[in-house]
């Protein structure tokens, strides 16, 4: 008993001693390990924030002609939150400069990265977070241009355009922002299948005669001709109308645009429904010629039809008068518009005196009219964008400098490849477009740094890219620069009516725009709209055909925007015909590529 006493109190007194020393020990240990745990992960953030500030510096040094691409700023944005536990891209420079995650497919982690940026910084104390995240939604709204009520999934090129886009100088007027942000209201409340296009519709087929009321929508179908570039340019022209005259803007899409874009409207579509009123027979319209030749002025209270075909081509009474004051108070009486056209009308526009307030507050500067609202309404489909961003990730990004060339051969049968080949040589020679090559084989030894030079052709044939790069394969260039040669696609002729030609053409189109320096074949709208969408003045080929190439075989673009072909000669207020209609209004001048087209150009 006497053992098991001592042994009792023994144990008692070890007790008491553990309880005692336990927490010390806890304490001193924990201290210790937080201590070298915030030594080390200090160390791996220093390590891992010079590695990313390297790169960043590396990616922010691509800058060409002045211009820094957007490219390196959201890299760094977008990365900003890896020392928080995300892992960085391996190498932004062995792989595409582009997010990889950039939504080819599903766009899952580029998007969430986007949209959690501002808060996460928030939380995380980054400097300056509030300018980030303004600056970030600046881009991505293209300055207040886009409506924000879009799901990104639905269309991945709306937002994420800005990645691969060239900041623009030219910012949208707030006039111009609140006119949209009214259209889309309109657009949602009168669009098809709404309360309000249903009782309009169902009211105007009871007419024989026009009798509109206030609480009736009004409408501007667009039908479509020709190739896709003219259809977007008259697109435009529509949209423009449409917003000046409070109408709802419909289009006529058909298999061959079907998939092209994405709905540029919120919460609504600008797809003519199949239901709608004439669909396909549109042609059996009454036409605004015909009120012209009958004389209806447009104080006459009847004989109006509720639906008309409006013709804006190159001839015609309609097109002669449509920018004339009484032609635009007749046209205001009628519900609903068929416009056929393939023309960029917008200067016509221009010169409708009442239209002038509006259009003078929405664009101060007159030579950015299409590429404002080009890019507002066209928004490649996600399918289009995976085939332009997988393009660009595996040819484009890299590169220091994208040069785009786009060539038209307007008679291929009597115009030789070898005359257009000769036109492009010239001309970039002449503005030192293409890097010059060295003319006697010398050793060549690579420069300490190299840059890179992507050119890019956009053709329907294959011959003219394969001559470039034929050159550059054979000689090396002066200053040691690497060039590489691409073409999209080639397909030989054009396709009317076939929608995975028009992907191709919408898809070379947008690559164009992507370009530091462009090159374009004059008349041709396709060309048109890549300058426009990029904000581009080109060195415009002028158009040859036949065996010798046109004198000048070149020249500089006045302005980024489309050249109207075919504008009117009669001038409204002297009710009399003029030699070029430029000569009336002061933003206009004679196009570069087409001497009786008119252009606008900035005061």
């Amino acid at each position: 008993m006497a053992l098991l006493g001592t042994g009792s109190k023994r144990f008692t007194a070890m007790y008491i001693v553990c309880l005692i020393a336990l927490p010390v020990l806890v304490v001193t240990a924990t201290v210790m390990y937080q201590n070298s745990s915030f030594d080390l992960f200090a160390g791996f953030v220093k390590a891992r924030k010079v590695i990313w500030d390297d790169n960043a510096q590396r990616l922010s040094a691509r800058i060409v002609g002045g211009v820094q691409r957007n490219i390196s700023a959201t890299y760094k944005e977008n990365h900003a939150g890896s020392i928080h536990g995300e892992a960085p891209s391996p190498s932004p420079t062995s792989a595409s400069s582009l997010p990889r995650n950039d939504t080819v497919h599903d766009g899952s982690s580029a998007s969430t990265k986007l949209k959690t940026l501002p808060t996460e910084a928030v939380k995380n104390g980054s400097s300056e977070p509030s300018t980030k995240a303004s600056s970030m939604a600046n881009d991505k709204l293209l300055h207040g241009l886009l409506s924000d009520e879009f799901e990104e999934s639905s269309c991945r090129s709306r937002y994420r355009a800005y990645l691969l886009q060239k900041s623009s100088p030219h910012i949208p007027s707030r006039y111009l922002k609140v006119k949209l942000r009214r259209y889309e209201h309109l657009h949602r409340r009168c669009g098809p299948h709404s309360v309000s296009y249903k009782k309009t519709m169902k009211e105007l087929l009871k007419l024989s005669y026009n009798a509109p009321s206030k609480r009736m929508c009004r409408y501007l179908v667009w039908n479509p001709s020709n190739g896709l570039g003219n259809r977007m340019i008259s697109l435009v022209a529509a949209l423009l109308y449409s917003v000046l005259t409070d109408r709802v803007l419909l289009a006529e899409f058909r298999g061959d645009m079907e998939g092209l874009f994405c709905e540029p409207f919120p919460n609504s579509s600008w797809v003519s429904p199949n239901d709608f009123p004439y669909k396909h027979r549109y042609n059996r319209l009454p036409t605004y010629e015909s009120l012209l030749k009958r004389n209806i002025s447009s104080e006459t209270s009847t004989d109006v039809p509720p639906f008309l075909r409006l013709r804006l081509g190159s001839t015609g009474l309609g097109h002669e008068y449509f920018h004339c004051e009484h032609s635009q108070l007749l046209l205001s009486r009628v519900s609903v518009l068929v416009l056929d056209s393939d023309q960029y009308s917008v200067p016509a526009l221009f010169m409708v005196s009442s239209f002038s307030p509006q259009l003078n507050k929405m664009f101060p500067r007159r030579d950015t009219v299409f590429h404002h609202l080009a890019r507002y309404l066209f928004h490649p489909s996600n399918e289009v964008w995976g085939l332009i961003v997988r393009f660009y990730e595996a040819y484009l990004a890299k590169a220091n400098k994208i040069i785009g060339v786009q060539v038209r051969v307007f008679a291929a049968d009597i115009t030789p490849a070898e005359t257009i080949m000769d036109q492009i040589l010239t001309c970039t020679t002449k503005y030192k477009i293409l890097p010059e090559v060295q003319l006697e084989q010398t050793t060549h030894t690579l420069p300490v740094n190299l840059t890179s030079t992507a050119i890019l052709v956009a053709s329907l044939h294959k011959y003219y890219s394969e001559n470039l790069s034929s050159t550059y394969w054979w000689r090396p260039t002066v200053n040691g620069e690497l060039i590489g040669v691409y073409q999209p696609s080639y397909e030989g002729k054009q396709k009317h009516y076939d929608i995975n030609h028009n992907k191709k053409a919408l898809a070379d189109m947008y690559l164009l725009s992507l370009s530091d320096v462009l090159v374009t074949t004059g008349q041709s709208t396709f060309g048109y709209v890549a300058q426009g969408l990029g904000g581009l003045k080109p060195v415009i080929l002028m158009k040859t055909i036949g065996p010798k190439a046109a004198s000048p075989p070149c020249g500089h673009a006045l302005s980024m925007e489309p050249c109207y072909h075919f504008p009117p000669k009669y001038d409204c207020r002297s009710k009399r015909k003029v030699d070029h209609i430029s000569s009336i209004f002061p933003d206009m001048v004679p196009c570069e590529d087409l001497k009786w087209g008119v252009k606008l150009v900035a005061h």
